[in-house]
């Protein structure tokens, strides 16, 4: 007995056609039933003609709902100005503050400046490559001769690793002061901090004087380096964070190479003293240029507006905007009752003791940015550009020639950052890290053996030498095209606004452990093991990579709330299971291992499923859980299914057994599978709507189903005529 909805069709009738002309009968007789089910549940709301007439008093709950949240908004209990401040120099001024017609200037200046800072950055950290090669600063330290003598090689070493313990301290400091005076304020004493840290370093008369200096420059750097991103990223309005910190770090290594050149140059001077004081000294431009410019650009809106000056945060965002700030001005003051209202929480001991759930999450977010820093020093570039004229001296090249080398290898480091943009952007952040890695290794690994047979003499020696070169130079271009980025980008992701000042400050803190080991350490490794130093920064490259698989969630194409979403549902360090909670929960957006594009966005703003889940979790589970000998079997069966054939296949064999209700069991579950259904999961058409009565139903075709009636169907002449029918 055929079922209903298939008595009228003809004999002939092609049996791929089944489900299509089934579908049209049960949508024609189920149109009414439906539509007063649609009727029910938008609580009387029958068609969008008769939506037009509902009354107002519909929408007064909502309204009602709306004027509260304005309420608590508008009567914030804003705390009181810190009763330090008044010490401190420097801060904003409305009256000072720079003022230009079009905001594009302004965003444009105010990436300008934070460029020479992160500039002064890069100056300072490698500024002591080529003074501790200087004989006469050698002498003066007391720490003559480097070679064969562990005490002064730990000396050289210390002098450069105490200055990020200096970094260390001036990041939590700064970090804290940011958040009680303002981002300028902090600035500012930052840049007080280091301008006494160069005047004591390029006057120095001995050790202990240069390490007093050292810490001294390394907590003013610590402070500016820990607030200028935070500062600049609240003043302008970013479209593209990976591209924006791409721009900021090509000057940053641009300071890197300046220094490196400047002391190249300035050693040709035959007066060996000042060819290592003059560098030194030069910091003191950079460091004027930032404390005094920094108080006449803006404050954080944000800032401002958590301590109740509303009119100045809405000056800032009208300098620094072109579109209407009112709604984001109405965002911030969200944020800032949010900050309020966790207050409790935004406090060091806080992040690191949590009493509350908050707090464990906050505990989390302060590991993975401590922790991924480290790991960028573990990976080895400051191995390479701290101590590269070493490096160029053990695969068998002279002096000047290894000093050569060492600086054009800045210049392709430089530039190679440009790459960050379509890396960060395009790859995302786990997978730009996970391949960086891996390309690194190879690159150390085969330096390493080279420079094995490099340091033996030979007609090959040179050739070697050659191959150590290239290497070198190849692995700190993959660094800034990759790791060098990212591990400064991540903080800004995955801190709450609230926080992201102190959640800075960690990072700074991982960057100052992660090269205070590594500077202290390498002067023994070259020593000691010299070939065999890039050996082990290749198994470091290998050690990093699964952290990097396990524990990091991708961030790229995700909102701040999307990334509170994954620490507060994840529930575990392991990324891969805590994107199982995420989706156990039924939440849409919930692989965390995947960059999010834009069309996912779309797809999640219109409250369906994103593209990316198209495919129900259970089928996701059971092809992760089949073995290997069964896959290609399974895959090629869920493929077929897909693409509807497999549905066409067993519709012809329930036809041919004469058990046509068979085929309705087989439409309703395999509703998300078919191909002549759209289903809500889809995203490449709209759900399957009821027709009105008296209306022939329009059947969404998928792309690929209509493409096989467009092959078939002008075989068959009634395949056609049924096709017009329809």
């Amino acid at each position: 007995m055929a079922a209903e909805g298939f008595s009228v069709l003809p004999l002939h009738t092609p049996l791929y056609l089944f489900p299509v002309l089934y579908l049209r009968r049960q949508s024609q007789r189920i149109g009414s039933s439906n539509m007063t089910a649609v009727h029910r549940e938008n609580g009387g709301s029958k068609t969008s003609s008769e939506s037009e007439n509902i009354p107002e008093k519909f929408d007064t709950p909502a309204s009602d709902e709306k004027s509260k949240e304005d309420q608590e908004i508008e009567n914030l209990n804003y705390p009181q100005p810190w009763k330090f401040e008044k010490y401190f120099l420097g801060g904003y001024s409305q009256g000072r503050m720079l003022k230009f017609k079009n905001p594009k200037t302004m965003y444009k200046a105010i990436n300008l400046f934070a460029g020479v800072a992160i500039m002064f950055y890069g100056y300072d950290q490698g500024v002591m490559s080529q003074v501790n090669l200087n004989p006469n600063y050698q002498e003066l330290m007391k720490i003559a001769p480097i070679e064969g003598n562990s005490r002064n090689v730990a000396a050289l070493g210390g002098i450069v690793a105490v200055y990020y313990g200096g970094t260390l301290i001036g990041a939590l400091v700064a970090g804290s002061l940011a958040d009680r005076m303002g981002r300028i304020k902090a600035v500012v004493f930052g840049s007080l901090w280091a301008l006494l840290g160069a005047v004591l370093q390029a006057s120095a008369m001995n050790i202990t004087w240069m390490c007093c200096a050292r810490v001294i420059a390394g907590v003013g750097v610590g402070a500016i380096d820990c607030v200028i991103p935070v500062w600049s990223a609240e003043v302008s309005s970013h479209q593209a964070r990976g591209a924006f910190l791409a721009i900021e770090f090509f000057m940053n290594i641009g300071g890197l190479a300046l220094a490196y050149w400047i002391e190249f140059f300035a050693y040709l001077d035959p007066n060996r003293e000042m060819a290592w004081r003059t560098p030194l000294a030069l910091q003191i431009i950079f460091i004027l240029i930032i404390g005094i410019g920094i108080n006449f650009f803006p404050e954080s809106p944000r800032w401002l507006m958590k301590m109740g000056r509303e009119e100045e945060a809405r000056s800032v965002l009208k300098a620094t905007r072109e579109a209407d700030v009112e709604y984001e001005l109405r965002s911030i003051k969200k944020v800032v009752k949010y900050e309020l209202e966790t207050s409790g929480a935004n406090h060091y001991a806080a992040m690191l003791f949590p009493k509350d759930k908050y707090s464990k999450q906050l505990r989390w977010r302060v590991v993975l940015a401590v922790w991924l820093q480290i790991m960028q020093e573990l990976v080895g570039i400051g191995v390479i550009t701290v101590y590269a004229v070493d490096l160029f001296q053990d695969a068998g090249f002279g002096l000047t020639l290894s000093k050569l080398l060492a600086g054009f290898n800045n210049i392709s480091y430089m530039f190679s950052v440009i790459f960050a943009v379509i890396t960060l952007d395009r790859y995302g952040r786990r997978s730009t890290m996970v391949w960086g890695a891996v390309a690194m290794a190879l690159e150390l690994l085969i330096a390493g053996i080279l420079d094995k047979y490099a340091q033996i003499k030979g007609p090959h020696q040179r050739s070697f030498g050659a191959g150590v070169a290239t290497l070198t130079f190849l692995y700190t271009a993959t660094f800034g095209a990759t790791w060098l980025t990212t591990p400064w980008l991540y903080p800004t992701e995955i801190f709450p606004l609230n926080v992201r000042a102190k959640g800075g400050a960690w990072s700074v803190v991982g960057w100052s452990i992660g090269n205070g080991i590594i500077t202290m350490i390498t002067p023994f490794l070259f020593q000691a093991i010299s070939y065999g130093t890039l050996l082990l920064l290749f198994g470091l490259n290998i050690f990093c990579i699964p952290f990097v698989i396990l524990i990091y969630p991708e961030t790229a194409g995700r909102s701040l709330e999307q990334m509170d979403t994954f620490f507060e549902h994840g529930g575990s360090w392991n990324v891969f299971k805590a994107s199982h909670n995420i989706r156990d929960k039924g939440i849409d957006d919930w692989r965390w291992t995947k960059k999010m594009h834009p069309e996912e966005h779309e797809e999640l703003e219109k409250g369906r499923k994103m593209s990316t889940a198209i495919r129900s979790p259970e089928e996701d589970e059971k092809d992760a859980k089949m073995s290997w000998t069964k896959r290609p079997i399974y895959t090629i069966r869920r493929k077929g299914s897909n693409a509807g054939i497999i549905i066409v296949v067993e519709t012809f064999l329930s036809v041919q057994i004469g058990k046509a209700h068979d085929i309705i069991l087989l439409l309703q579950s395999r509703d998300t599978q078919s191909p002549f259904l759209a289903p809500e999961s889809s995203p490449k058409t709209d759900r399957l709507q009821a027709p009105p009565l008296g209306q022939p139903a329009a059947l969404p075709f998928r792309p690929s189903t209509a493409k096989i009636c467009r092959v078939i169907a002008p075989r068959y002449r009634h395949t056609s005529q049924a096709l017009r029918k329809l």
